[in-house]
């Protein structure tokens, strides 16, 4: 179907960005899975070009942009390219709309020039060994010191996309203790430099998919951090979580339709130029009824998705939008590469072809950013039950 959310710019913004890919990371993109990361000029890279800094306000070296479209055209490229950048998406999707709400005036010129350049990468840190989706029940503490100068940080984070390489790291740690009457209370987000005293990396995780990302664990012990570096006010941390759900999941949404088109092209292409019994595998009657569900899928995923980028740009995708779209995007995703991996025969399991890259690359997508059982759990609240 025709797509009416991108113009002449974005367009034009797209063809910078896939020349970009061809030229700079499709070459060299299998180095960095088995390095596990991209190298950290990369990221320069993608801060000369403005990427990292879409949406950041101008005086501090950003675009300005008030949309989501640019970021969701980048999103779509490397999954054409069958590609990942990184940490580049929790760094810029994630992180920056805290940075931008809450964060004071001094800290914004301390940060976010170096965030928008590439020179200062960050992560979010808020899974611990014994809590996932559950913030309520994380135990990593920040006890203030008597005269309120600093914070000692202590306790563990798991799971941190980008914690291995960050140089800031936003913690969620509990300044004061929940309550029956709010569990989630007590909760702030301290901003902590990664050649602190006492951070240290811990495992580095080897994951199925997403083999250029760094995934690792993290411990603090009796981190000092300065009250300076707190984001926002104290014991507010759930409620600035809560606030950013909309766009995290808005954008794993738009990875999952993206990869979802990928799929479909990579399916397409091989059952043309894949021979069996002396025929084009697309003579077939499975192929092309395979293909056709496919495709079918696929324009209900985008169009899914679409809707959420236009109603988040006006400022109106609601956080059980957010997780109708995260839901049905990335479950419909699953459905169409694991189709189209099928197509491909043996070949879809070997990693050389983009199918199988993108089949262990998108299958975590219904578990991160709140799992497929989350998300179906606040659509019924929305509901009413």
């Amino acid at each position: 179907m025709q797509r009416t959310v991108f113009n002449e710019e974005h367009e034009a913004f797209r063809q910078v960005v896939r020349d970009f890919i061809s030229r700079e990371v499709v070459p060299v993109h299998h180095e960095w899975e088995v390095q596990g990361h991209p190298p950290r000029e990369f990221y320069n890279r993608l801060g000369e070009l403005g990427i990292l800094g879409i949406e950041a306000p101008e005086e501090f070296g950003g675009g300005g942009s008030d949309s989501f479209k640019f970021t969701a055209i980048v999103t779509e490229e490397a999954a054409r390219a069958g590609v990942t950048f990184g940490s580049y998406s929790v760094h810029s999707n994630l992180i920056l709309p805290y940075l931008v709400e809450y964060a004071t005036e001094e800290q914004k010129k301390r940060w976010l020039p170096g965030f928008i350049s590439g020179d200062i990468m960050t992560a979010i840190a808020m899974t611990e060994p014994g809590t996932g989706s559950d913030l309520a029940n994380i135990a990593t503490t920040a006890k203030l010191s008597e005269d309120g100068e600093y914070y000692l940080l202590n306790g563990s984070k798991t799971f941190i996309t980008g914690g291995a390489l960050a140089d800031l790291i936003l913690v969620v740690c509990r300044t004061a203790s929940s309550t029956s009457e709010n569990r989630r209370g007590g909760l702030s987000i301290l901003c902590v430099d990664t050649t602190s005293e006492g951070f240290s990396v811990g495992r580095k995780l080897e994951k199925i998919g997403l083999k250029a990302s760094d995934t690792a664990e993290l411990s603090f012990d009796n981190v000092r951090v300065p009250v300076t570096d707190r984001l926002g006010d104290e014991g507010e941390g759930f409620n600035y979580l809560t606030h950013n759900l909309a766009q995290e999941r808005l954008t794993i949404a738009l990875q999952a339709s993206s990869a979802a088109q990928a799929a479909l092209q990579h399916g397409i292409n091989y059952v043309k130029e894949r021979t069996i019994f002396g025929k084009p595998l697309s003579s077939f009657q499975n192929s092309k009824f395979v293909l056709a569900e496919c495709a079918t899928d696929v324009d209900a995923i985008v169009l899914m998705a679409d809707r959420a980028l236009e109603l988040h740009d006006a400022g109106q995708l609601s956080v059980p939008d957010a997780a109708k779209a995260k839901l049905f995007c990335t479950e419909g995703a699953g459905r169409v590469i694991d189709k189209c991996l099928q197509l491909h025969g043996g070949y879809g399991y070997v990693t050389e072809y983009p199918i199988a890259r993108l089949y262990a690359d998108t299958r975590v997508s219904r578990i991160y950013g709140g799992t497929s059982e989350v998300m179906k759990t606040i659509i019924a609240k929305s509901l009413g039950i």
